[in-house]
C-alpha cells in the first residue's frame, strides 16, 4: 500500500483497498459502503448488480483537487472517467466558452475516450477540445476506461451510455418515451386506415341539393364528397343542407356546389387516428376524407373515433359547441385542467397535449364568436379572427393567456369598426371568464392596433421586415405565428404569402431576428440544486419555458422565415426545414428530441401542480426530477446551444 502526494493532489490507488482489513467496525469498510451507495445512485451505474458495483468501487482512484487546478491530475495519462463527489467543475471549450458545469454526482467524460491526449502543460485535447477547471476544492473519483469497457461487455447499458454523445442519449430517451406514449393510447397506435369507410359516397357537382338529400337518405350517409370531372372539389353534409339551404330558403333545385364546403380538409392514410381526431377538433368538422397518394380512398367520422376513445378533446369540443351562454362555457372550462392531467397520465407527448388543449381553446373561441354574431348581427364585411403565439402553434397548455387579433377585408369603412370592437370585447371578455387571462402585453383584438384591414397588416409586416427595430422584432416573435380560428382564411393566407417572399430575401432581417432570439440561452451552467432563479417565489428553479422551450421555438421560426415555410407549429417547422441550407436533417432530429423532452418535463410538472389544485407554471425544481432526467436535461440544453452557435456563426 502506498499513498503519494504530488503538489496539491492526493491520489489513493486501487491497491490500497485490497490491503486494508474489512472487519465489522473498520473505518475503511464504512467508507467503501458510503462510496458504493453514492456510485449506485448515479446513472448508468444504478442498473449494476451489487457484485459488479463492488468490483467497480474497488477500481476507483480518489483524488483531491484544489480550487483553480485542472483535470486530469498530474501523472494520470490513461483515459479515465471522473465522478465528482464534492465541489464544482467548469468544462470550457478551446476558446474559453463555458460548455458545462458539474456538481456533486455528475460525470466528467472529457478524458474518457482513447482519443483524449494529455499534453505536457497539463491541458487536454479531445474531440471537442474541452478543458476542465475546478471552481472549488474538489473530491473526485476516477476509473480507467478499460475497467468500464470490461463491465460494458457484460452490461450493454453501460457501454451504450458512454459511447453516445448528448444528442444520441437524448434520442434514446425520447424513443423510449414515444414508445410508452404510443402504447398508452390506442388512437396514437392505430392508423386512420383502420377507421375510414370505403368507398366514399359522392355526388356530381352539377346535381341538385334535392338529389343529394335523396341519395343521403336512401344510402344512410351523413355526407357526400362533391366531384367535378371525377376530382373532389368539396364536401356537403346533412348540416349544410339544413343551414345553407332550408334555413336560408334556398331552392332545393339549386346545384349542390352552391352549398358545399370548398377547400375541404383531408388526411393521408398513413397518419394515425389521433392526428385525425385533432384535425377534426381544430377545424370544427365531423367528417374527414382520407387520401392515399393524393387519391380519395375513404371517409372517417368523429363517431368512428369516439367509439374507440372515450373521453377526449372531441367530446369536450362537442359540449362547448352546444353551450348557449358564457356562464355555461365558464363551467365547461373547469374540465380543461382535467383533460391535461388525463393526457399526461396517458403518457401523451407534449406535442399531442398542446394540440389537444389548443383545439379546445379554439372551440371556446369559435363558440364565443358565434354567440357574438348572434347578438350583434352579421359582420358588415368579411373578416378573420386570428390566434397568435402558442395557440396558433398548437402548443398551448391549460388556461394560458390569450393572444389574438382580427384581420378585416379592405372594403370596410370607418363605421364598421364599431361592430368589430363589440365582437372583440365580447370574445376576449368571454375567454377571460373561461380562465384565459388577458394578455399582459395587450396583444388582443380589443386593442385597435391589432384590429385592422388587410392592407394595414401588409404594411405592418413590411415595416417590421424592412426596419427591424427592437420593437419590430418583438412584434415579429408574436405575429409571425398566426392561425385563422374563424372566418375568411384567405385574408391571412395572402398576407402570409407576401411576408414569406420578403423574409426569404432579407438576410438583414433574418440576421437581426437571429441575434434577438439568441438572447435566450439554455442554462448549461446549472448544477446541484442551484439553477437560475435565486430569489423570489421561484427560487432555486429552472424556467422551462424561457430557458428551454422558447429558444427552440425561436430557432424554428427563423428557419421557417428564412426558407419560406408557411407552417406555424414548431415541430412541423423543424421537419420542413430539415435538409435545407438552414438546418441539416440530423440537427433537425436532435432539436426535435430536445424540444419534446423539455415539453414532456413541462407537461408532467404542470400535471402535478394541477392535481394539487395549484395553478400551472413553468418553474421546475431539480429536486422534482431524477438524476437521469437531469442528465437528459443537460443533453437537451447542449443540443439547443450547439444549434444556437451554428445560427450565430451564420450572420
Amino acid at each position: 500500500m502506498s499513498i503519494s502526494t504530488q503538489d496539491s493532489k492526493l491520489t489513493i490507488s486501487p491497491d490500497i483497498w485490497s490491503s486494508i482489513p474489512t472487519g465489522r467496525g473498520n473505518r475503511m469498510d464504512t467508507e467503501l459502503s458510503e462510496i458504493s451507495t453514492f456510485i449506485h445512485s448515479i446513472p448508468p451505474f444504478d442498473s449494476l448488480p451489487k457484485q459488479v458495483l463492488a468490483q467497480l468501487v474497488r477500481e476507483l482512484n480518489i483524488n483531491y483537487v484544489r480550487k483553480g487546478d485542472d483535470l486530469p491530475p498530474k501523472g494520470i495519462t490513461e483515459p479515465r472517467l471522473y465522478i465528482l463527489r464534492k465541489g464544482a467543475l467548469s468544462c470550457l471549450s478551446a476558446d474559453g466558452e463555458l460548455v458545462n458545469r458539474l456538481g456533486e454526482g455528475d460525470l466528467c467524460d472529457a478524458f474518457y475516450h482513447s482519443n483524449s491526449k494529455v499534453l505536457s502543460n497539463n491541458t487536454t485535447t479531445v474531440e471537442n477540445q474541452l478543458n476542465v477547471h475546478t471552481d472549488e476544492d474538489c473530491l473526485v473519483y476516477s476509473v480507467e476506461s478499460s475497467v468500464l469497457h470490461e463491465i460494458g461487455e457484460r452490461f450493454p447499458s453501460i457501454s451504450d451510455y458512454f459511447s453516445q454523445n448528448s444528442a444520441q442519449r437524448l434520442k434514446t430517451k425520447m424513443s423510449q418515451v414515444n414508445e410508452e406514449a404510443i402504447l398508452s393510447s390506442t388512437l396514437m397506435n392505430t392508423s386512420v386506415s383502420n377507421f375510414y369507410q370505403s368507398p366514399v359516397a359522392s355526388i356530381g357537382a352539377e346535381q341538385t341539393i334535392q338529389q343529394a338529400a335523396v341519395q343521403m337518405t336512401e344510402q344512410g350517409y351523413s355526407c357526400l364528397v362533391v366531384l367535378e370531372n371525377n376530382d373532389p372539389v368539396g364536401i356537403v353534409t346533412d348540416k349544410d343542407i339544413r343551414r345553407r339551404c332550408v334555413a336560408e330558403g334556398l331552392a332545393t333545385s339549386e346545384i349542390i356546389s352552391k352549398i358545399m364546403t370548398r377547400d375541404m380538409c383531408t388526411i393521408d392514410a398513413k397518419s394515425n387516428a389521433y392526428d385525425a381526431l385533432m384535425m377534426m377538433t381544430a377545424k370544427h368538422i365531423h367528417h374527414l376524407p382520407v387520401t392515399k397518394y393524393d387519391n380519395l380512398v375513404g371517409m372517417v367520422t368523429v363517431t368512428d373515433l369516439i367509439n374507440n376513445e372515450g373521453h377526449n378533446a372531441i367530446n369536450l369540443s362537442g359540449i362547448i359547441n352546444k353551450a348557449n351562454t358564457v356562464t355555461e362555457l365558464k363551467e365547461i372550462s373547469q374540465l380543461l385542467p382535467k383533460l391535461q392531467i388525463r393526457l399526461a397520465k396517458l403518457g401523451s407527448s407534449a406535442d399531442h397535449v398542446g394540440k389537444s388543449v389548443s383545439a379546445i381553446t379554439m372551440a371556446f373561441t369559435k363558440r364565443l364568436i358565434e354567440m357574438a354574431e348572434y347578438k350583434f348581427g352579421q359582420a358588415p364585411v368579411p373578416y378573420a379572427w386570428l390566434a397568435a403565439g402558442s395557440q396558433a402553434r398548437q402548443e398551448q397548455l391549460a388556461h394560458s393567456d390569450q393572444d389574438n387579433a382580427i384581420i378585416i377585408c379592405d372594403s370596410m369603412n370607418r363605421y364598421d369598426d364599431a361592430w368589430f370592437e363589440s365582437l372583440a370585447i365580447f370574445v376576449c371578455d368571454g375567454l377571460a371568464e373561461c380562465g384565459f387571462i388577458y394578455c399582459p402585453g395587450d396583444i388582443m383584438a380589443t386593442n385597435p392596433k391589432w384590429r385592422q384591414p388587410q392592407k394595414i397588416w401588409h404594411n405592418y409586416f413590411t415595416d417590421w421586415v424592412e426596419r427591424p427595430s427592437p420593437k419590430a422584432l418583438l412584434n415579429s416573435s408574436v405575429f409571425f405565428d398566426l392561425e385563422t380560428i374563424y372566418g375568411d382564411v384567405s385574408l391571412l393566407n395572402k398576407v402570409r404569402k407576401q411576408l414569406l417572399k420578403k423574409t426569404q430575401n432579407s438576410t438583414l432581417f433574418i440576421a437581426h431576428l437571429s441575434k434577438n432570439a439568441l438572447n435566450l440561452r439554455p442554462p448549461l451552467g446549472f448544477f446541484r440544486d442551484f439553477v437560475l432563479k435565486q430569489n423570489g417565489k421561484h427560487r432555486a428553479t429552472l424556467d422551462l419555458k424561457h430557458n428551454g422551450i422558447a429558444p427552440v421555438v425561436d430557432l424554428a421560426r427563423i428557419y421557417a422565415l428564412a426558407e419560406g415555410i408557411s407552417a406555424v407549429n414548431t415541430i412541423e417547422r423543424i421537419q420542413q426545414a430539415a435538409g435545407t441550407p438552414s438546418l441539416t436533417k440530423a440537427s433537425a432530429e436532435n432539436l426535435i428530441d430536445a424540444y419534446e423532452f423539455l415539453g414532456m418535463l413541462r407537461v408532467e410538472h404542470q400535471a402535478k401542480e394541477l392535481m394539487r389544485g395549484e395553478s400551472a407554471d413553468n418553474f421546475l425544481s431539480p429536486k422534482e426530477i431524477s438524476k437521469l432526467e437531469r442528465e437528459h436535461l443537460k443533453d437537451a440544453f447542449k443540443v439547443i446551444k450547439s444549434l444556437q452557435d451554428v445560427r450565430q456563426s451564420s450572420y
